[in-house]
């Protein structure tokens, strides 16, 4: 089906009165699932008050990947938050490491540390089975003592997410590397970092074997029948990225964000949004959705716009799990959607999409583009029946250039 740009009359300046409120479903598109009657997790998802919406408001695809570039959160939320990519992205760790206030200069190189599971020789789990904060930071802590000093350091992180900083080793940024997430199950001798500066990776990659293998919090996760973290995973390489212009100075409004991911929390600091801290709000399954979308109602007091983000359908992806998808899904719909629908705080406009697909047949990220929805005050309803994949497309309505979706919230008159 032909596709339409999204052409609505632009007013002259953001609507000043107006709350906005940015959800990002992160990785909840996928492809059709052939053994769930070629439905995406989307179209299987009960989602009454998002499909309500969807009947009420705007559907339509948006590009959040440019082309040539990876399909990552980094560079996706980035479209999403309003900073094109192409001009501003430098890599992903470097907004983790902002995030995580470390220290860094252009003498210095930082790297994405995962604790993975290898067994066999294969990738079990790029998450050591979704290792808890408290055991990675004890794990990274001792990976510092063994294998830090001399231009070498970790910094412990979110879960299973680290960051191991590199002094005087801008060569590194020239190996090729995998992220863990994409190969799953696969040999991982195959996909090894390589190429020139990548002998200071595979070497602390190697090493990180022995000082993990026998650690007592691996036997203990072992025990109860676990996965170990047997090994560190090092990836996604940067060195100082291109400053952002603020948020306020961009739209005019005053900002926070709520996620429990470094990568969203650093790209806040960097464009001036505030990081608000919620009890309760993680990176899974368990996530408080409740506490975390009143959290941002909340935060209506002193902000013009709320920027929330669930990381939960997006590990379901990279973990497989068609039904823990779905659930992540239905719980957004459920604690999240039905109380922005029904905010009585004054008038209220909503973004909801996800970053990027990550579809469950191959566990991680695609550059397709993503279903949006704007709802709220001044924003008429379009031909979408439900918010899926298929009815975004179906519309016709096409944003090619992500970063300008959220311009469409602020500033436009549907």
């Amino acid at each position: 089906m032909a596709t339409k740009s999204l052409n609505c009359p632009l007013s002259s300046a953001i609507l000043v009165f107006m709350k906005y409120c940015v959800l990002i479903i992160d990785g909840a598109a996928g492809w059709p699932l052939d053994e769930r009657g070629k439905k995406t997790t989307l179209e299987l998802a009960s989602t009454p008050n998002l499909d309500r919406m969807a009947r009420d408001g705007v559907v339509g695809l948006v590009r959040t990947v440019p082309p040539g570039m990876e399909p990552s959160s980094a560079v996706a939320c980035m479209s999403v938050l309003g900073y094109d990519p192409a001009v501003y992205y430098g890599g992903r760790s470097a907004i983790e490491a902002i995030s995580m206030d470390i220290p860094f200069d252009e003498n210095d190189v930082l790297f994405r540390c995962n604790l993975v599971s290898i067994r066999d020789g294969a990738m079990r789990s790029y998450c050591a089975g979704h290792i808890t904060s408290d055991e990675g930071r004890a794990l990274i802590e001792e990976i510092d003592a063994k294998l830090g000093g001399d231009g070498v350091r970790f910094y412990p992180g979110v879960g299973y997410r680290h960051i191991c900083k590199l002094t005087g080793r801008g060569d590194a940024l020239s190996s090729v590397c995998t992220p863990p997430h994409d190969i799953p199950d696969k040999p991982i001798a195959e996909y090894m970092p390589h190429s020139d500066g990548s002998d200071v990776l595979v070497d602390l990659m190697e090493r990180s074997k022995g000082v993990l293998q026998n650690h007592r919090i691996n036997m203990e996760r072992e025990a109860r029948g676990g996965m170990p973290a047997n090994m560190i995973w090092l990836f996604w390489g940067s060195g100082r990225i291109p400053e952002l212009p603020s948020f306020r100075d961009k739209y005019g409004l005053s900002g926070a964000m709520i996620s429990a991911v470094d990568l969203l929390r650093g790209l806040a600091k960097m464009s001036g949004l505030d990081v608000l801290e919620i009890d309760g709000v993680t990176d899974n399954i368990d996530n408080d959705y409740a506490g975390q979308i009143a959290g941002a109602l909340d935060a209506f007091t002193d902000n013009d716009i709320v920027v929330v983000h669930v990381e939960a359908p997006d590990e379901a992806g990279h973990g497989g799990s068609i039904d823990n998808k779905v659930r992540a899904i239905e719980d957004i719909d459920r604690e999240m959607v039905s109380r922005l629908h029904s905010f009585d705080g004054g008038d209220l406009r909503v973004l909801v999409m996800p970053d990027h697909p990550t579809p469950i047949a191959i566990k991680t990220h695609t550059t397709e583009p993503v279903p949006f929805l704007l709802w709220g005050s001044g924003i008429d309803g379009g031909d979408a029946k439900r918010f899926s994949e298929a009815e975004a497309a179906d519309t016709g309505l096409f944003i090619d250039k992500g970063y300008t979706v959220l311009d469409r919230l602020v500033r436009v008159r549907c």
